[in-house]
């Protein structure tokens, strides 16, 4: 858990090993990393959902989502899309390499109040990483809930995210649905866009709750098709970690309406966000 006293100081991890889930210009990279100093393993504790600043020193750092569950013990994981300057000086790291990690901060999806229901996630690229915690979680409690159904696109089957892992789902009986934007040859799985798969999947409502997170414009999309589903503005939920600034409430910038996301979020029900339009902007 993050030094209360001193928010601000950073622990030093060591990557112990890096690889790239996507190729090309925002190039995806995950990194999986362990606290120098063992001890810190004493007081950490983090749930899915929660994010962290990760950063290189002496360029800067940025909020990323914790993309590992809190039962793959002994070390964290963080995939980070290259956009700017921060998150190119980090795809430069490499095994044997160090960062720091600030965190956790925000809120985390309500698991426990989810026992026993049936699970949908619906991801689309990167927003794939904030889910993946919430579903080895299940997976690792396999017994605490019913039915698991994964529903995730990418805009090319080389864009999906995690790509190693979709054989396990189906293996333990997850059901894992599967899209990319446009044909391509050898794809066997749906064409279209994710909020279109899941209208062509078609989970129902009763007694389950469906999580979202990808593009704004996705999510939207998805929260409508949802509706139309049957889905109450309760049984969904979303992440707006993207939004997230310093993390702690101090810089004032990651308003949404009267909420704000580092204090408030970043996980939220729809019924707490249907009224704000800028949720989705």
């Amino acid at each position: 858990m993050m030094d209360e006293s001193n928010p601000y100081l950073p622990y030093v991890v060591k990557i112990e090993d890096a690889w790239f889930e996507t190729p090309g210009d925002r190039a995806i990279k995950t990194f999986k990393v362990n606290f120098v100093d063992d001890k810190v393993w004493d007081t950490w504790s983090h749930s899915p959902g929660q994010c962290a600043m990760v950063g290189r020193l002496g360029v800067g750092e940025s909020m990323f989502c914790i993309s590992s569950a809190p039962s793959e013990e002994g070390y964290l994981r963080f995939s980070i899309m290259r956009m700017g300057k921060v998150t190119c000086a980090l795809h430069e790291l490499e095994a044997g390499d160090t960062m720091t990690v600030r965190g956790p901060v925000g809120n985390s999806f309500p698991l426990e109040e989810w026992e026993g229901k049936n699970i949908v996630t619906v991801g689309g690229g990167i927003g794939q990483a904030p889910l993946r915690p919430v579903i080895n979680y299940i997976r690792s409690n396999r017994d605490k809930y019913s039915d698991l159904q994964v529903i995730y696109g990418a805009r090319t089957k080389e864009d999906h995210c995690f790509k190693d892992e979709f054989g396990e789902y189906n293996q333990e009986g997850t059901a894992c649905h599967l899209s990319i934007d446009v044909e391509e040859e050898e794809w066997s799985h749906f064409v279209g866009f994710v909020p279109n798969l899941l209208m062509e999947v078609a989970p129902s409502p009763e007694n389950a709750v469906a999580v979202t997170c990808g593009p704004p414009i996705m999510i939207k999309f998805v929260i409508q098709n949802l509706e139309k589903l049957g889905f109450a503005p309760e049984q969904i939920y979303t992440t707006l970690e993207e939004r997230m600034k310093c993390g702690i409430g101090k810089c004032g910038r990651c308003n949404v309406g009267h909420l704000y996301v580092c204090k408030d979020g970043p996980v939220f029900s729809y019924a707490t966000l249907k009224d704000i339009p800028e949720a989705f902007a």
